[in-house]
């Protein structure tokens, strides 16, 4: 009985050594022995340390393992070639805007990063010179602090042809793309941050299926041309400064068939198109409830607007400076407030949309007064105007033959779908 128990107790101790890590050492030091080409499986745990990977390998941290890097500088930085990040949890960087500190900083080409989670960092995933990367399925916080001193969810730093699909980013600065060209952000979902997704100098890039929401501004593209967005949600950016695209002298940029909804400002345009010959197109957009649907900082020209619906915008057009919008092209659009008529049933009015300023320019004139937009006294003096007007009103925008009803197009949000998904 007593020879029985002790050769199952040996089983039981040979089970176990079978079973066990090999390694229980240092993370840094299963990387380092791990050959080229190799898979670095660390047992689970909670490595206290600070990572650099300078080889082709691939770390799954499917175990459970939790890199935490103390609250200093950069936990994770991946300076290699054709390597896999995935299924880890990385946390803890320094707070030091100046050192760049973040989760999980990428200086190599062709990496694959994937189900990570990057939190308590303040800049979360920083590509630097990184090209040719694919990040799929990350989550990404920053540390809890006020949004001004946050660090960037994701920065993209001269840093091309990267692929950014299915993340979500929430409650960190910025989602920011300067100098770095030919990447594609698709499936991602944004959220209460500041900007939701910043082009700076950011040619040839493109963004599809993307979900920002409860941001101070959704997209904003500044000396950035030949961008691409379509099939986005863009929702819920309030405040003084919010608006869901905004443009600053960018040109060749097509938005197309985006939900633009519930916005401070739906789209605004500053000098753009900068380039006279690269036009910017605004097509198949649902543009619904917006303090303003579309806004000009200038009189400008050189942006076409096509089969865009405008829906239940408190106003429609605003022109800042004493301008107007009759130098931009208009065809085709849907206006809710059009009252016209379709005698010839062709599904277009038969007399043109217009739009008219009267006392309401004296808040698209004197930003000041915007705070009075809405209350009683402008809107009684606006109605008088209107009644009876003791000055010229300036027409904004004339559309020949705006649709009847809302054009049939392929937009992230239909019209009857986007009340639904604002109040989400």
């Amino acid at each position: 009985m007593a020879r029985g128990t002790a050769r199952l107790l040996l089983s039981c101790v040979a089970t176990v050594l079978a079973v066990a890590p090999a390694f229980a050492g240092p993370l840094q030091e299963l990387i380092d022995a791990t050959p080229e080409g190799g898979v670095a499986r660390p047992p689970a745990g909670i490595y206290e340390e600070r990572i650099v990977i300078s080889k082709s390998i691939e770390l799954d941290g499917s175990n459970g393992v939790v890199i935490d890097g103390g609250g200093k500088g950069t936990v994770f930085e991946l300076a290699a070639d054709k390597s896999t990040i995935r299924n880890l949890t990385i946390r803890n960087s320094g707070r030091l805007h100046n050192a760049l500190d973040a989760g999980l900083r990428v200086k190599g080409d062709f990496n694959v990063i994937k189900d990570v989670h990057i939190e308590d960092s303040l800049f979360g995933l920083d590509l630097h010179e990184a090209d040719n990367n694919v990040i799929r399925r990350t989550t990404i916080t920053s540390k809890d602090m006020p949004l001004e001193l946050r660090g960037d969810s994701v920065r993209l730093w001269y840093s091309h042809d990267n692929r950014l699909e299915d993340n979500d980013v929430s409650h960190s600065r910025d989602f920011v793309v300067w100098y770095s060209h030919g990447n594609r952000l698709t499936g991602n979902r944004i959220r209460g941050n500041r900007y939701g997704i910043h082009f700076m100098y950011a040619n040839e890039n493109h963004m599809t299926g993307n979900e920002i929401a409860d941001c101070v501004v959704g997209v904003f593209l500044m000396y950035s041309n030949d961008i691409t967005v379509e099939n986005n949600r863009l929702m819920r950016s309030w405040g003084a400064s919010g608006m869901g695209v905004g443009f600053k002298e960018s040109s060749g940029v097509r938005i197309a068939n985006n939900s633009i909804l519930g916005n401070a400002v739906g789209i605004f345009l500053d000098i753009s198109p900068y380039d006279p010959d690269s036009l910017n197109t605004f097509e198949g957009n649902e543009i619904s409830y917006n303090g303003t649907g579309v806004e000009f900082h200038t009189d400008w020209e050189g942006n076409l607007f096509k089969h865009n619906t405008f829906s239940s915008n408190f106003t429609q057009i605003a022109v800042r400076g004493g301008g107007t919008a009759l130098r931009e092209t208009w065809k085709g659009n849907y206006w809710d407030d059009f009252a016209g008529f379709d005698g010839d049933g062709d599904s277009r009015g038969d007399s043109p949309y217009e739009i008219y300023s009267y006392a309401d320019r004296i808040w698209m004139e004197n930003r000041e007064a915007n705070f009075f937009r809405g209350g009683f006294a402008l809107e009684a003096l606006d109605f008088i105007e209107r009644l009876a007007p003791f000055s010229e009103p300036r027409l904004l925008l004339r559309e020949k033959q705006p649709l009847m009803s809302p054009p049939v197009v392929a937009a992230a949000g239909k019209p009857k779908d986007a009340l639904e998904m604002l109040l989400q």
